[in-house]
């Protein structure tokens, strides 16, 4: 099918927010590049896609090995001949654990998806988007609620959260001379197959185990549609959308 003309990559493209993201960005045009650990898990969203999918690349990658991560993109302009917008989305969490009891290298895996791999990610696209005309892009940082205020036992995802937030601005500031925007969503309870715990109830700040609302995922792909519809001389740094009724504002 034809498309908009637009390239995007996403991260973690295999399932949850990322399959929603590819499947609302495939839908609107764009010509995308599926980056997951699970080749079957790609194809999966390539055939969610419908017709769509003809412009769809399902491309094997751990985002947190610097080669792999080289040869998405390599592969990707290869295909498709540039790159407009890159959604960083791949994440990873550690067991909820008492912090004292977590092992270094849960630790370590969690850095190593949720920072490393953004920033090579976005290395990336800066190499691409600074060289290619017309020059620029736009990065969009999947942060998280996470990256304002903590969950109970979630140092090793929280820490990575925050520092996303700090990349992102880093980033921001980094690309203006390339005409680069780069931007935030912080997200609450989207429903996914990682969130769907919420229901039966998780931990909160006071020590219960209490159920919490969902929002539909879709509701996420309309908002990185929405930012990435702006002109490269608008950006949206930070956007939070979350679940209307979930405990997040308020005082615990």
């Amino acid at each position: 099918m034809s498309g908009n003309g637009k390239v995007a990559i996403v991260t973690g493209a295999g399932s949850g927010i990322g399959r929603s993201v590819a499947l609302a960005l495939l839908k609107e045009g764009y010509s995308v590049a599926l980056a997951g650990r699970r080749q079957e898990a790609l194809d999966e969203t390539v055939t969610l896609a419908g017709a769509d999918g003809e412009r769809a690349l399902a491309v094997p990658t751990d985002v947190s090995d610097e080669a792999s991560v080289g040869a998405l993109f390599e592969k990707t302009c290869e295909r498709f001949g540039r790159l407009d917008l890159l959604f960083n989305n791949a994440g990873l969490n550690a067991p909820g654990i008492p912090l004292e009891d977590l092992k270094v290298e849960d630790w370590k895996a969690v850095v190593d998806v949720n920072l490393t791999g953004v920033f090579l990610c976005t290395q990336a696209a800066f190499r691409v988007m600074k060289a290619q005309t017309p020059m620029g892009g736009r990065i969009i940082n999947n942060g998280s609620i996470s990256a304002h205020a903590p969950r109970p036992n979630s140092s090793p995802y929280t820490a990575t959260k925050h520092a996303v937030t700090g990349l992102t601005r880093s980033t921001s500031l980094d690309g203006r001379k390339y005409d680069i925007a780069c931007g935030q969503i912080d997200i609450g309870n989207a429903e996914t197959e990682m969130a769907a715990r919420m229901k039966d109830g998780v931990p909160q700040a006071n020590g219960r185990i209490e159920p919490e609302p969902l929002m539909d995922v879709s509701n996420v792909a309309s908002a990185v549609v929405y930012m990435d519809s702006l002109s490269l001389d608008a950006n949206v740094q930070f956007l939070t959308v979350m679940a209307t009724k979930m405990p997040f504002v308020g005082r615990g």
